[in-house]
């Protein structure tokens, strides 16, 4: 069942691994349609919010793409992964409360569960899904490696045989950024 929400009008849901381009992408198409009618909301900033204020840490740190965040993150995933068996739409409900836009670029998609939060509360009409897909490679050079119980868990894995995506985009090292922020943009239209 749907709810009557007027905005925004397209809700784009980014999905992918660590250090495959999401938040980069993210913020080069806010850039591209701009502030005054799109904004990227972060499911993961809830969690982050709540970590720093527990843990008397950097909000801003947790936020970005750095070691610091690194260092807290296991216990963010095993925190957040409790939270969620809970109430399994506690992060995206918290997250969707700063939507002011018509179009709403949720930058961190990771699971199933948040997949059904966004349907069930916008509609499929609003929904556009994207998966960024990168190669080990390029996201070594990125920062990347693995990390038992990071990398082989729910938050980096449960969307990975989900098929039902809008558009599939390969961010390689070889990928053009304007191609890139092109199908974006003709799949907004869509």
């Amino acid at each position: 069942m749907s709810l009557a929400v007027d905005t925004p009008r397209i809700v784009l849901l980014i999905s992918g691994k660590r250090k495959c381009g999401k938040d980069y992408l993210s913020d080069a198409l806010l850039k591209r349609i701009g502030t005054e009618r799109a904004q990227i909301v972060r499911i993961s900033e809830p969690i982050k919010r709540h970590w720093a204020n527990t843990m008397k840490l950097d909000l801003g740190e947790l936020l970005g793409d750095s070691a610091y965040k690194e260092r807290y993150r296991q216990q963010m995933i095993e925190w957040s992964e409790e939270q969620r068996r809970r109430d399994y739409g506690i992060f995206c409900r918290e997250a969707c409360r700063t939507i002011l836009r018509e179009v709403c670029i949720v930058s961190d998609v990771r699971r199933r569960t948040d997949m059904r939060y966004f349907f069930d509360t916008y509609g499929k009409a609003r929904i556009r899904t994207v998966r960024i897909e990168a190669n080990d490679e390029a996201r070594a050079v990125r920062g990347w490696h693995f990390q038992p119980g990071v990398d082989d868990v729910p938050s980096e894995c449960d969307l990975d045989d989900y098929n039902e995506w809008d558009l599939r985009i390969a961010n390689d090292r070889s990928s053009n950024v304007e191609d890139l922020l092109g199908q974006l943009v003709k799949l907004l239209d869509s």
